[in-house]
């Protein structure tokens, strides 16, 4: 099963100075930031997912600079994101962008141009993602609102359109058929359409938010219409744990942020390991930090002291991280002094989950790249170069996950023992 990281210009520096908190002063991000797939050995993924809307925006632009847009189209997908011969490029609309809006703001032919200009090895539809889910619909037609069946049907019209433009352009890459629905009937009815418009792979829309029951119901209501060689994608689901259940349905591939992202957007669930998750140590920077210059600027706290407690809990952390035989404590404690500056409200909450993470020390003996680099480091929540680490650290361990749920079925993955293994 393939899975695939969605871009978000996410790369590291390697260069960077954590003492100094400082990049090189002839840093230059295209050329010297790397991608999680160019400090793995192998790569923490099958493919990247680009969205046309990240790079392209629609209206006021995406994510991408004037520049970067011009890079990507210029040198293609695979030599912007310098991705190895083994790794896929998959396009996507970015519907979840425009989700708000009565129609997709992008066209058939922008979106098939995107596609082929760039060199991806597939693509996906324009759709238009339906965010309500109603089992009951199925039995009780009438609940079914009027917008669902609009969206659903302008899908279709879109996905047919779609496969037209691909083949007049001349473009050869593997399209994908983008399936919309709101119950496990009315996606088996999509799936039923795309695979008569002749789609061999289809891509299941708008089920981020459904429980993992709700999919499963979906999915064994697309297999009861499925042809044998018609393979699924699921759009930025994630259940490593029920991968294995997934492929009988037919699901060959999906992907998502959320390892990454539960790296600095999760409240207690930063850092992965095979077994658990762990909280990142917080160490938020005095300087740009709008709360605590707030609070310095009338009176409340002494800057100096604010400095002096944020170096300590970094030496603390970095004299635990060096000598093995060292306590824990004075790191705990001095991360407890800092809180009780930068965080007075949710001071002491976290002293347990700290507790925890200081005397497992998952980062010391974790094999993934980026922990044997960087250790202690990547374990410290603390502005972006940190955090993406982690995000890239949370990839790593999740695909070894996935890897090894697979190998147990006899589906092709990679031993668990990877997850434990020498370091890359």
């Amino acid at each position: 099963m393939d899975f695939y990281f969605p871009d978000s210009q996410d790369q590291i520096n390697p260069g960077f100075d954590f003492e100094t908190e400082e990049h090189s002063p002839f840093h230059v991000r295209q050329r010297d930031d790397r991608y999680a797939h160019e400090l793995h050995d192998p790569p923490p993924y099958s493919g990247i997912l680009v969205s046309k809307t990240m790079v392209d925006g629609f209206g006021s632009g995406g994510r991408y600079t004037s520049a970067q847009r011009h890079r990507l189209y210029r040198l293609g997908v695979r030599q912007f994101f310098r991705l190895p011969d083994d790794l896929k490029a998959l396009g996507d609309c970015g519907a979840f962008s425009y989700v708000g809006h009565p129609e997709p703001p992008i066209t058939v032919e922008e979106v098939v141009d995107f596609y082929g200009q760039c060199g991806f090895d597939a693509g996906i539809s324009v759709d238009h993602v339906i965010l309500d889910y109603c089992r009951e619909a199925d039995d009780t037609p009438s609940m079914v609102q009027a917008d669902w069946q609009r969206r659903q049907e302008l899908t279709l019209e879109l996905a047919e359109r779609f496969l037209e433009v691909r083949d007049e352009r001349g473009f050869d890459f593997e399209p994908v058929g983008a399936a919309q629905g709101w119950s496990p009937q009315s996606y088996a009815r999509s799936v039923k359409a795309l695979q008569e418009l002749g789609y061999r792979r289809i891509a299941l829309g708008g089920m981020v938010p459904l429980r993992t029951p709700q999919i499963f119901e979906c999915l064994r209501a697309v297999d009861a219409i499925r042809n044998p060689d018609v393979a699924l994608h699921l759009l930025g689901v994630t259940r490593a744990e029920h991968a294995n259940d997934f492929a009988k349905y037919g699901v060959t591939s999906f992907d998502s942020t959320s390892p990454f992202r539960q790296a600095f957007k999760d409240d207690k669930d930063n850092y992965y390991t095979a077994k658990r998750k762990f909280v990142g140590l917080r160490v938020p920077p005095s300087e740009g930090n709008a709360k605590l210059r707030g609070r310095i600027q009338a009176g409340q706290l002494d800057q100096r002291e604010v400095r002096t407690a944020e170096r300590a809990a970094l030496d603390a952390l970095r004299a635990y991280d060096a000598d093995s035989t060292t306590s824990y404590e004075p790191a705990l404690k001095a991360l407890e002094t800092y809180e009780l500056l930068h965080d007075p409200l949710r001071a002491g909450k976290r002293t347990e989950r700290y507790r925890e993470m200081l005397d497992r020390a998952p980062w010391k003996d974790c094999p993934c790249a980026i922990c044997q680099k960087w250790g202690v480091e990547v374990a410290i929540f603390r502005g972006t170069e940190r955090n993406k680490r982690r995000g890239f650290h949370n990839v790593w361990v999740f695909n070894q996950t996935l890897q090894g749920h697979l190998a147990s079925a006899g589906h092709g993955g990679k031993t668990e023992e990877m997850l434990s293994g020498p370091a890359v």
